[in-house]
């Protein structure tokens, strides 16, 4: 019995951000974890797909392949006007990280560019960007402005990290407890070591997105059957939903 539950999609995108509690304090930061002599820690790193043989633990959506984790919670982001699957944001606990793979050129990286813009384009909007090293490399760790419960500006976190691997980049923004907090961050970022990209071989021009699909019904558990894995204390991954979904800034 597969590992994971099939759903749709809804026909209404939910846009709420993840909310942080109202005892965290928006605009505090903590770094990755480095070692003694202050060096990023040693860490897996997200695989291409000719780098798995035994795909049988995955749910396969297309050009992004996850692994289940405990109370996770699977979204995905539609574009309605194109009926394209644009993003899966995986939800955590009180944390959460959106995907999203893109088309690479194959002799360089596109990750120190694409960070560039997208700091530019949060500090044109009044937030503010700053460059760290963290767990995968070089991240951005922002402070977004957005409208509060009362109407004032707040500044909500959130990190942009970014994988440059062979014809293909990995962008995962992360957001809620995650983004400020090392000790919420663990979850989230398994589920960015454990991801898998499959580039496909299809020629494609650098930054296009790689598509992504609904999993085949051999990745999900049989409508009407009671979930094994749940059960036995495995992943919860409750139906595909839209949200939350994160304004795009390229």
């Amino acid at each position: 019995m597969g590992l994971f539950s099939r759903g749709k999609s809804k026909d209404r995108p939910d846009t709420d951000a993840v909310d942080l509690p109202d005892d965290l304090e928006q605009d505090e930061l903590g770094d990755g974890d480095v070692d003694g002599d202050g060096a990023p820690a040693a860490t897996s790193r997200p695989l291409d797909r000719s780098e798995v043989e035994d795909d049988s633990d995955y749910l396969n959506l297309g050009a992004i392949w996850l692994r289940g984790q405990q109370g996770m919670e699977l979204r995905l982001e539609v574009n309605e006007q194109e009926q394209q699957i644009t993003g899966v944001t995986a939800v955590i606990g009180e944390s959460a990280v959106q995907l999203q793979a893109f088309a690479a050129p194959r002799t360089e990286g596109v990750w120190i560019d694409i960070r560039n813009e997208i700091a530019a384009s949060i500090v044109d909007a009044g937030g503010t960007a700053e460059v760290l090293t963290g767990e995968f490399g070089e991240e951005l760790l922002t402070r977004m402005p957005q409208a509060g419960p009362d109407g004032r500006t707040v500044f909500m976190p959130a990190r942009f990290v970014g994988v440059d691997g062979p014809r293909w980049f990995l962008r995962a923004v992360v957001s809620g407890r995650a983004a400020i907090e090392p000790a919420a961050a663990d979850a989230v970022h398994d589920v960015i070591r454990t991801t898998v990209i499959d580039r496909g071989e299809e020629a494609m021009p650098p930054r296009e997105l790689l598509p992504l699909r609904l999993p085949d019904a051999d990745g999900a558990a049989q409508a009407g059957e009671p979930d094994d894995a749940a059960e036995q204390g495995g992943p919860d991954l409750k139906p595909f939903e839209r949200g939350p979904e994160i304004t795009e800034v390229r």
